[in-house]
């Protein structure tokens, strides 16, 4: 009795990893006006001076494109820094297909040993966006900075949900008047956001308060896996909504309040360091800047001085670029203390808020 043959599963099989010529030389029948979904284009100009197509890459057929364009892995180095079994996961492939993606991406962008001026030049492209404080402006080196992750700690009321705001609203003015001309991804974990302050500080700067609502677009997280899942969102709307600047006010209240006791402390940090590591790798895909705000607490074995001390250990004070530690001064004015930077001096800042937003306190 002859064997069956089964064609059907072959051509299943081919078309879900795309990579057989038959299928690419097979002529598509029009279907009914069902509008076929562009795949987006990667931008990895910075690497290899050119835009290039997800199918370009070896092992990336169409549907697997589409699969990883719907969750936002539309850029060469989020692909390249991925591991295999979260990129299976995703594209719903197997690790070791998965693994030869990840290779052809990272031969395509020549990941691995390169000389500085390389470097330099990816840094030069990182941009400014001015606080709206000269005083400010001046500690952080021109302003905050993209490509990089400034984190801003201190004790309830000290201004660091009011700095968020101002920078909101300033990414979205022209480069010349020191912003990005882009919009900014508000996530709020403490219930936080003001509308109102938006529309004080767009006033003061003759924007157009409803416009300036519209430009930033808030999710509220209700615990930390939401929070990682927004960011992990976050992805997907970067490019549709030209956002330039990612804020999370605060970054780890979720974190101590869903991971209690030391018996938990090494799953949080570890959770914790996940979801900078995503910060970072969107703040370096996108050229865009990530602004966080940090709780603090008391350290009783502290005799002398300022016990006050930033939540999340190591693992936050190690991968964020610049930190700033906020507190309150004299007469109602805010001091700001550059604690940690790689190219710029431990210095401080004093400024004043006001109706229309932060200014220096001299002013």
């Amino acid at each position: 009795m002859p064997r069956r043959s089964k064609p059907e599963e072959v051509e299943e099989e081919n078309e879900e990893t795309g990579d057989t010529e038959e299928e690419k030389n097979e002529t598509e029948e029009p279907t009914e006006e069902t509008p076929e979904v562009p795949v987006p284009k990667i931008d990895a100009a910075a690497s290899v001076g050119k835009s290039v197509d997800l199918q370009d890459i070896p092992g990336v057929g169409k549907k697997i494109a589409e699969k990883l364009a719907e969750v936002g892995y539309t850029d060469m180095m989020t692909i390249a820094v991925t591991s295999p079994v979260e990129l299976a996961a995703i594209a719903e492939i197997g690790e070791g297909q998965a693994r030869k993606i990840i290779n052809s991406v990272r031969e395509m962008l020549q990941i691995g040993f390169e000389s500085a001026d390389k470097i330099m030049e990816r840094k030069l492209a990182a941009i400014k966006i001015k606080t709206g404080v000269e005083s400010l402006d001046k500690l952080l080196g021109g302003g905050v900075e993209t490509q990089a992750i400034t984190e801003a700690y201190g004790q309830f009321a000290s201004g660091k949900s009011q700095l968020g705001f101002q920078l909101a609203v300033n990414v979205q003015l022209p480069k010349e008047q020191g912003g990005l001309g882009k919009n900014c991804l508000f996530i709020d974990t403490e219930n936080t956001f003001s509308p109102n302050r938006i529309v004080s500080v767009a006033k003061s700067r003759g924007m157009d308060p409803d416009q300036a609502l519209r430009n930033i677009f808030v999710a509220r997280a209700f615990n930390s896996e939401h929070q990682v899942f927004l960011i992990e969102k976050a992805a997907e709307l970067i490019e549709e909504k030209n956002i330039g600047l990612i804020i999370i006010d605060s970054l780890t209240s979720h974190f101590r309040a869903d991971y209690i006791g030391r018996g938990e402390l090494a799953g949080r940090q570890q959770k914790l360091n996940k979801h900078l590591h995503a910060l970072q790798r969107l703040a370096d895909g996108h050229n865009l800047a990530v602004y966080i705000t940090n709780q603090v607490m008391a350290r009783p074995d502290m005799l002398f001085g300022d016990p006050t001390a930033p939540v999340g250990g190591h693992i936050l004070a190690h991968l964020a670029t610049y930190r700033l530690y906020l507190r309150k001064g004299k007469a109602g004015t805010r001091v700001c203390r550059l604690v940690d930077a790689a190219n710029l001096p431990e210095s401080e800042a004093i400024f004043k808020i006001t109706e229309d937003g932060l200014k220096d306190a001299e002013k």
